[in-house]
C-alpha cells in the first residue's frame, strides 16, 4: 500500500473541485507538504487559509500552467522551499461545451494546453527527480470522454484522448525501465462540480466529487494503473470493440442519452485563461 505519510503532494487546479478534495484527504492521510498550483489567485489564498495545518505545510503558487514561464517560476519556488515532489496530481482541466464549428482558435488552444500539453510539460520537469530517487507517483486525471466521442465536447474529447494515451504510454515506459515511478490514469464520468454545470445524464448518475476524490486516493494507495468510475465505464472499450459504429450511436446516443448530455451545459467562464 502506498503511504502519504511525510510525503510531498503537488496538485494542479487544487483550489477547487476534485483537486481541493484530494488536497484535504492528502493532509488527513499524513502528507507533510502540500503544493497547490492554480490560476485563481483569490481562491488560492482562501484555500491556503482553510488548509492551514500544524502537521502539513501548504505552499500555494498562482500559476497559469499553460505558461512555461509560470511553470518555471513554480518549480523555482518549490526548489527554494527544498521540496521534492512525491505525488504529482495533474488535475487541472477545462471544457468548452459547444459545437466544434463554434470554437475559436483560443478555445482550441486552451483546451489542448490545459488538459494535455501542460500536464506533459510539468511532468517532464518533475520526472527526472523521481527517476533519480527511484520513487514517485504521477496521477493523471483524464476523463471517460477519452474513450467516447460526444457532441459539444469535440476538443475536450481530443484533449482527454491525448491525456489518456500519453499517461498509459508513460506508465509502460516507467515499468519497462524499472524506474520505481508509478503512473495512474483516472477516467471518470461527469462529476458534479462547476466545471460541468448544466449537464444532464438521464441514466448514468453524475458522480459526487467527494466519492471520486476518495476513490482516487484509494487507487493511489493500491498502486492501481487505471481507475474508471462508475463501474460501467470499464465496459466501454469492450462495447466499442464489438458494436458496429451506427449501432453504438444508437445504443449510447439514444438509449443512454449520452449524445444529449451537453445540451444544457453552462460550465465555468474561462475568459481569464
Amino acid at each position: 500500500m502506498k503511504n502519504f505519510k511525510d510525503k510531498t503532494v503537488l496538485i494542479t487546479g487544487g483550489a477547487s473541485g476534485i483537486g481541493l478534495l484530494i488536497a484535504k484527504i492528502s493532509i488527513q492521510k499524513g502528507a507533510s507538504n502540500l503544493i497547490i498550483l492554480d490560476i485563481n489567485d483569490t481562491t488560492l489564498q482562501k484555500v491556503k487559509d482553510k488548509l492551514h495545518s500544524a502537521k502539513c505545510a501548504v505552499l500555494t503558487i498562482t500559476t497559469d500552467i499553460t505558461s512555461e514561464v509560470d511553470l518555471e517560476n513554480a518549480i523555482s519556488k518549490i526548489d527554494a522551499a527544498n521540496l521534492e515532489v512525491d505525488f504529482l496530481i495533474n488535475n487541472a482541466g477545462i471544457v468548452t461545451g459547444k459545437n466544434f464549428a463554434d470554437h475559436s482558435f483560443k478555445d482550441i488552444d486552451n483546451n489542448m494546453q490545459v488538459n494535455s500539453i501542460a500536464p506533459m510539460k510539468l511532468t517532464s520537469i518533475i520526472l527526472p527527480s523521481m527517476i533519480k530517487r527511484r520513487s514517485g507517483h504521477i496521477v493523471n486525471i483524464s476523463s471517460a470522454a477519452s474513450m467516447l466521442s460526444n457532441p459539444r465536447m469535440s476538443v475536450y474529447c481530443a484533449s482527454k484522448w491525448a491525456m489518456t494515451g500519453w499517461s498509459d504510454s508513460l506508465r509502460i515506459e516507467m515499468e519497462q525501465e524499472k524506474t520505481g515511478v508509478k503512473v495512474l490514469t483516472v477516467t471518470p464520468y461527469y462529476i458534479d462540480t462547476g466545471m460541468f454545470q448544466g449537464v444532464r445524464s438521464p441514466i448514468i448518475p453524475i458522480l459526487k466529487p467527494e466519492r471520486v476524490a476518495q476513490k482516487i486516493i484509494r487507487a493511489i494507495e493500491k498502486e492501481m494503473i487505471i481507475l474508471r468510475t462508475p463501474w460501467i465505464i470499464y465496459t466501454l472499450p469492450f462495447i466499442k470493440g464489438i458494436l458496429p459504429k451506427r449501432f453504438m450511436d444508437f445504443f449510447i446516443g439514444k438509449i443512454f442519452g449520452i449524445y444529449h448530455t451537453m445540451d444544457h451545459f453552462k460550465g465555468r467562464n474561462y475568459d481569464k485563461i
